[in-house]
């Protein structure tokens, strides 16, 4: 499956329908992320039954804005319209495959229960 391009206008509903999303912050100025791009693509054509998908830092400055991107390439993971992981810097194939594994393995609903601790309310069920 090849990538999807997020913009402000797609994001919301492409987080929204997919259960498990992998966003690429990058721009194409940026050399470790035309040095990360093909390594996302390769893992994109592994994983067919995920979203993978990118966005351009530059065309859609207020997307990076609101996730406070501040070094690209960022990679972020979306389970269940619940962002588990966020860190910048390009990985290698292994470490990308070893990142997918840990993220296909948590548990949705412990993972919503830690949040809704970390924030003093009621754990919201999803």
């Amino acid at each position: 499956m090849s990538t999807v391009e997020l913009t402000k206008d797609n994001f919301d509903q492409i987080v929204s329908e997919n259960d498990f999303v992998l966003i690429d912050f990058w721009a194409s100025w940026c050399g470790p992320c035309r040095h990360f791009g093909p390594v996302f693509e390769a893992a994109s054509e592994r994983h067919e039954d995920l979203v993978f998908a990118k966005v351009d830092t530059e065309a859609q400055q207020e997307l990076a804005a609101a996730f406070e991107i501040r070094s690209i390439p960022t990679l972020m993971i979306v389970r269940d319209k619940v962002a588990v992981f966020a860190q910048p810097g390009a990985l290698p194939e292994a470490a990308l495959e070893d990142l997918i594994g840990q993220a296909r393995k948590l548990d949705m609903d412990e993972v919503r229960k830690s949040i809704a601790e970390a924030q003093g309310g009621a754990p919201q069920q999803g």
